[in-house]
């Protein structure tokens, strides 16, 4: 499995760019099947950088409706790295 099928994609809302600068934390959603060294190697593969410490969150599936219909909203990993002091991480894409 390569690097960039553990690294799904980042979560971009309101508390994870407030974690990114706070704490310097950056959270991705990553593949069913990863763990905390996995995700890890494939962090330092992709941007270089060493991560200081992996925390990884499974978020279930919760129940939504919506009018007579009702379903389920997708279950995913979570992944919330710790860069080292100095580094960061542009998951926009562009530069600063």
């Amino acid at each position: 499995m390569s690097a960039r099928d553990i690294i799904i994609r980042p979560v971009v809302t309101e508390k994870t760019m407030k974690m990114a600068n706070d704490d310097n934390k950056i959270t991705f959603v990553v593949s069913k099947n990863s763990n905390k060294v996995s995700v890890a190697q494939a962090i330092k593969e992709i941007y270089g950088i060493t991560a200081e410490k992996v925390n990884i969150v499974n978020v279930h599936p919760k129940m939504r409706r919506v009018g007579r219909y009702q379903g389920k909203t997708n279950a995913v990993k979570k992944a919330i790295v710790k860069l080292p002091e100095g580094t960061s991480i542009d998951i926009f894409g562009t530069e600063e």
